[in-house]
C-alpha cells in the first residue's frame, strides 16, 4: 500500500514568505517549508496496482498553465482549531484542474472526495492550542498576500501514514499539455 494526493508545489520565494507567518503560536507544529503545497485531491493509502492506474489516469489530464497567488490565512476546525492554512485565491482554471483530477480518480474507481475543494497550504497542525489564540494569530495575518505564481505542471506525491504525513516525496510530475 501507498499514501498518496496530487498538489501544486510552492515555489521557493512564496514558501520563504509563508514561512514567516510561522511563529506567534506556542504548541504549533509548524510545516516544514520543503512540505508547503496545495493539496489537489488526497487519493489515500492504494495498492500498487491502483497507483499505476492513478498514474496513468493523471497522464491523460490536460492543461494550460496558470497563475494563482495566496492570500489570507485560516483554520480548520472552528471550536477546535486542528489546523492553520494560507489561503489561496479562487480561479477557475485551478478549479477545472482540480475537477479533471477527481473525474479521473473516480473512473480509476476510487470514492469521490466528500470534502468541498478549498484550496490552502497547511501553515501548522494544532492540538490543544486554545481558539482565541489562533484567532488572534488570523486577525494579525489576515492581509496576507503573495505575488502571483505561474502553475507550470502538479505532482503526484506520496507520504508517510501518520499524522502529517511528511516528508512527502515526489512521485511524478505532469506538466501542461504538450504545445
Amino acid at each position: 500500500m501507498i499514501r498518496l494526493f496530487t498538489a501544486l508545489e510552492i515555489p521557493g520565494e512564496i514558501a520563504g514568505r509563508l514561512t514567516r507567518l510561522q511563529r506567534g503560536i506556542e504548541g504549533a507544529r509548524w510545516i516544514e517549508p520543503s512540505d508547503f503545497h496545495i493539496t489537489l485531491r488526497f487519493i489515500g493509502d492504494v495498492p500498487e496496482d491502483v497507483a499505476n492506474d492513478v498514474d496513468e489516469a493523471l497522464q491523460e489530464i490536460s492543461f494550460d498553465p496558470f497563475e494563482i497567488e495566496v492570500e489570507g490565512v485560516g483554520e480548520f476546525g472552528g471550536k477546535k482549531p486542528h489546523a492553520l492554512w494560507a489561503g489561496v485565491r479562487p480561479s477557475e482554471p485551478l478549479t477545472r484542474l482540480q475537477a479533471r483530477q477527481e473525474s479521473a480518480m473516480r473512473r480509476v474507481g476510487l470514492k469521490p472526495e466528500t470534502r468541498n475543494f478549498t484550496p490552502h497550504v497547511t501553515l501548522a497542525r494544532l492540538k490543544g492550542i486554545e481558539p482565541p489564540e489562533v484567532y488572534r494569530f488570523i486577525e494579525a495575518n489576515n492581509l496576507f498576500a503573495t505575488p502571483r505564481f505561474e502553475v507550470s505542471r502538479f505532482v503526484l506525491f506520496s507520504a508517510r501514514t501518520s499524522t502529517g504525513g511528511g516528508p512527502y516525496v515526489p512521485e511524478r510530475t505532469y506538466p501542461p499539455e504538450a504545445e
